[in-house]
């Protein structure tokens, strides 16, 4: 998983991932915002979600204490990073500087 998670975030496309867990409830909260910010959005940026329960070694990687974390990735280099459901317009925000 490690190589093809590498590979997702090191793009010229900002890549907004969403660590989350099937049990945490700020997490299904944050579903319907992250469509909503995708729809805005659309091409410029690409949304990933990834479950810590499944992906452990991902979530330790990058020191995932609390679902759910967002993170911002641009070429590899993160960008940004928030825990908790977060509102549409913060989202964009930092999405928007990243591009």
């Amino acid at each position: 998983m490690k190589g093809k998670f590498d590979k997702v975030i090191d793009s010229e496309t900002p890549v907004l991932v969403d660590f989350f867990a099937e049990w945490c409830g700020p997490c299904k909260t944050l579903a319907p915002i992250l469509k909503q910010v995708k729809d805005e959005l659309g091409d410029t940026v690409r949304i990933i979600k990834i479950d810590i329960d499944k992906n452990q070694s991902l979530a330790s990687k990058y020191q995932v204490r609390g679902v759910p974390t967002m993170m911002l990735f641009k070429n590899g280099k993160q960008l940004w990073r928030k825990s908790g459901a977060l509102p549409k317009h913060e989202i964009v925000g930092a999405v928007k500087n990243a591009v």
